[in-house]
């Protein structure tokens, strides 16, 4: 079976996939070693870690960069390329042909534009399709930000039943905590739907019970990382006690290794 393969099964499970997401090798090769099955990337701490901004199609570089060392990693990886880092169809699947090319096994590929508004519907499925009919192998899940940026929430369920047309596996509707709209959703859809998960939110085992197939964790990681990173700094300077069990040095050049 190959990753992309194994990817796909993993949305099928007796249980909802849950997602961690990385931003570095370092991270993804940590979570990989803890077990998880597959891992997702979090475009917020790729651009943080570029010092350029989250969702302004401003890190085409550096997710190619990152994906090709995710290639690296036994399991399944995707990648969040945020709205394609291009308005042309045909740049945005050559892209993630790339992605392919470097053992890539799925995408994230969201609706809004520049953090502030949203595509045209019938615009973002001309991506999906354009991609889905270049690399018809990869996992394309299609986002709508209609309830992570709180706008033309009412659409949501119209906009992703077309873009489980135009071609996507599977359908990340980031934002949404309401068991009632998420089972409205998943009802509706032959797609597995991806729900982000939140800590004031259903539980794994709640949107389990709704029918959510996929849990992400988003950013969470990654500021849970700077939290942890400054709190550490301050217990050093400030003669406080270490309480997190924090990796030794030969632990993470072990999970380097080639």
């Amino acid at each position: 079976m190959t990753k992309t393969e194994l990817f796909r099964s993993l949305h099928h499970g007796d249980r909802p996939l849950v997602l961690p997401n990385a931003w570095d090798f370092g991270s993804a090769a940590m979570l990989a070693e803890a077990g998880f099955p597959a891992l997702g990337t979090t475009s917020l701490g790729v651009a943080a870690a570029a010092g350029l901004p989250d969702g302004t199609a401003a890190t085409r570089a550096e997710t190619l960069a990152l994906a090709q060392r995710l290639g690296r990693l036994t399991i399944p990886v995707t990648v969040d390329i945020e709205g394609g880092f291009s308005t042309n169809a045909a740049e945005v699947a050559e892209f993630c042909a790339e992605l392919v090319r470097a053992g890539i096994a799925g995408i994230n590929l969201e609706d809004s534009r520049s953090n502030t508004e949203l595509a045209d519907p019938r615009e973002h499925g001309e991506l999906i399709a354009a991609v889905k009919a270049r690399v018809p192998e990869l996992f394309i899940n299609a986002r709508t930000d209609t309830h992570w940026l709180g706008i033309d929430t009412d659409s949501t369920l119209e906009r992703v039943l077309h873009y489980e047309k135009c071609g996507a596996d599977g359908i990340f509707v980031p934002g949404i905590t309401d068991p009632e709209g998420i089972r409205t959703l998943t009802a509706a859809l032959t797609a597995p739907l991806n729900i982000l998960f939140s800590p004031a939110g259903p539980t794994v085992a709640e949107l389990g019970a709704l029918g959510v197939r996929r849990i992400s964790t988003g950013s969470l990681l990654y500021r849970a990382a700077l939290a942890a990173a400054v709190h550490t700094a301050e217990s050093v300077a400030h003669g406080h006690p270490l309480v997190a069990e924090i990796p030794s040095y030969a632990t993470i050049q072990r999970v380097l290794e080639p």
